[in-house]
């Protein structure tokens, strides 16, 4: 006679565990595959990389200081002077230092860019978390402000806003975290809809979990990845924006930026004669925001794994 083995049924312990990925593969080893199989992500992590150690060394690795007036051998200001083995990247119009400058020009732009992201991309994360799960009138108002807050174009408005302020650092993160949390909110309410749906959701509904525990713990990392590109993506425009601003002379005078960089150029009219003032903080600008391109293509693979190369 054959014996029947009967399946055991899921605990309701069981069944609040979020399902993890195909496999048992966690989000970082997913995301350590991905990065090494596109190529072009790895570069992007890489120049990422190479410009964070660049801002975190620059006092060390700028060879003068960027207010420095630069003397010749018979005592005359260097003059706008092109680029050469004591001056990599030329001098100014005063006889300063542009390779120093654009060195030091990195911590502000990844500063602002870093910080100004987190804020955003921790703001929309936590209005998309409560829009998505309770609904009802709490979604309509956020997701209704996330709809004035679209019809408001984003350069224009920080620029009135740092003018009412007053331009320095801590004016521009505040009034880009207020006006740029809309879209991660818009997309991380998306993906808690069909979150909580899910069966592990409805389980730890049943059994009387928490709403804090329901959502940082079960749905919160469903949806890291999706959060992770956000920040990525939003470090570039935040970069952009900045830039924006300083060029046009509305960062702040007592930081040196590479838009500030850029702004003295062009103020003092040597931009048309004096390419080695402008190529480099524009290259690097350049460069970071391609690297946080392409470094945010790895992340929506982790999000969405349907995109992997199978």
């Amino acid at each position: 006679m054959m014996l029947l083995r009967r399946r055991r049924r899921p605990s309701v312990g069981a069944e609040l565990v979020p399902p993890t990925r195909r496999g048992g593969e966690s989000t970082f080893s997913a995301l350590v595959s991905v990065f090494w199989r596109d190529k072009l992500a790895l570069t992007g992590l890489v120049i990422l990389v190479t410009f964070v150690l660049i801002a975190l060394l620059a006092p060390t690795l700028a060879p003068y200081d960027t207010r420095e007036i630069h003397r010749n051998e018979l005592g005359r200001v260097r003059v706008l002077e092109p680029p050469s083995w004591q001056h990599p990247f030329g001098t100014t119009n005063l006889g300063r230092d542009v390779f120093s400058m654009t060195i030091m020009g990195t911590r502000i732009a990844l500063l602002v860019g870093f910080l100004a992201a987190f804020l955003v991309t921790v703001i929309g994360t936590l209005l998309g978390l409560v829009s998505g799960y309770y609904g009802g009138w709490i979604d309509t108002i956020i997701m209704r402000t996330v709809d004035v807050l679209y019809a408001i174009p984003l350069l224009p408005a920080v620029l009135i806003l740092i003018v009412v302020l007053g331009p320095n650092f801590w004016n521009f993160i505040l009034a880009v975290t207020l006006l740029t949390w809309r879209g991660t909110a818009r997309i991380i309410r998306s993906q808690v809809l069909s979150i909580r749906e899910r069966p592990f959701v409805k389980s730890g509904i049943t059994t009387g979990a928490s709403t804090p525990r329901i959502l940082f713990r079960y749905i919160a990392p469903n949806i890291m990845p999706l959060v992770l590109l956000e920040m990525a993506l939003s470090v570039g425009w935040v970069i952009v924006t900045e830039a924006s601003l300083s060029f046009i002379g509305f960062g702040d005078p007592r930081l040196m930026s590479w838009g500030q960089v850029l702004h003295m150029a062009f103020l003092t009219g040597s931009a048309r004669v004096a390419w080695w003032w402008i190529v480099p903080p524009g290259i690097a600008i350049t460069l970071v925001v391609m690297a946080a391109f392409f470094a945010a293509r790895a992340l929506e693979e982790v999000a969405n794994p349907r995109l992997r190369v199978r």
